[in-house]
């Protein structure tokens, strides 16, 4: 094969893995951008090279705009609730809240509120490439790496800029239908190892989820811990 050919199939393939990611985000937010409310069933995997050490399931619920409820089911009952305001984490069998404004939450789970408050990936992203060292799980999928907003692993050629990523802690990936823009999954590779996974089934769009699901009300007794305070405030209310 002639050097003058080699060329120009290698630049036809960087055309393709340049334009692909750029393809398959405008999938997604076109998929998700009108959407008033979404509801979808999950399974959330926390992994330790590879191997898994804890699962949970539930039905994750989202309300325009940037609402989310997440109820787990099994294998213990809790529910992780943003209201717009705050982010509330719930374990009834503790009868304890934990309080946290939103945009302070560290949680990987509060940036997909952005999944009904107008799905633009670069409001959490400042770049988005396609994956180089994660291989989609689903046939007709495709899995982009995010280059998280403010994080120093986003510079860089891949697969060095993914692997920089993992060992700050920040290193986000996102599954996506290659034909329809669905979200199958989304995995955050840690340092160490360790891995959190998040899988989609069974998209429903625009059900009519009352405004009262995405607001928490505590039980009498309940204690609301609340993780960031102004000072001055008790840590504690009852």
């Amino acid at each position: 094969m002639s050097s003058a050919l080699n060329a120009a199939l290698t630049l036809c393939l960087l055309a393709q893995l340049s334009t692909e990611p750029a393809a398959s985000v405008r999938r997604f937010e076109s998929r998700y951008r009108s959407a008033t409310t979404l509801q979808t069933t999950f399974l959330e995997q926390y992994s330790d090279n590879g191997r898994v050490v804890r699962s949970a399931a539930g039905i994750a619920s989202f309300r325009r705009p940037g609402k989310m409820r997440w109820e787990y089911h099994s294998p213990d009952t809790s529910l992780f609730l943003v209201d717009g305001k705050s982010a509330w984490f719930y374990v009834p069998a503790d009868h304890t809240v934990t309080r946290v404004p939103a945009k302070h939450s560290s949680d990987w789970r509060t940036p997909l509120a952005l999944l009904v408050g107008g799905s633009k990936l670069s409001r959490v992203c400042s770049a988005v490439y396609q994956a180089t060292t994660e291989a989609p799980q689903k046939s007709g999928s495709v899995v982009l790496f995010c280059a998280v907003k403010g994080a120093e692993s986003g510079k860089g050629n891949s697969p060095n800029r993914e692997a920089a990523a993992e060992a700050q802690g920040d290193a986000a990936f996102l599954e996506i239908d290659s034909s329809t823009g669905i979200l199958n999954r989304v995995l955050i590779k840690q340092p160490g190892g360790v891995a959190i996974e998040f899988k989609f089934a069974n998209w429903q769009f625009d059900q009519p989820l009352p405004e009262s699901l995405f607001h928490f009300i505590a039980s009498p007794g309940t204690a609301i811990v609340n993780g960031e305070l102004p000072s001055g405030e008790s840590n504690v209310n009852r």
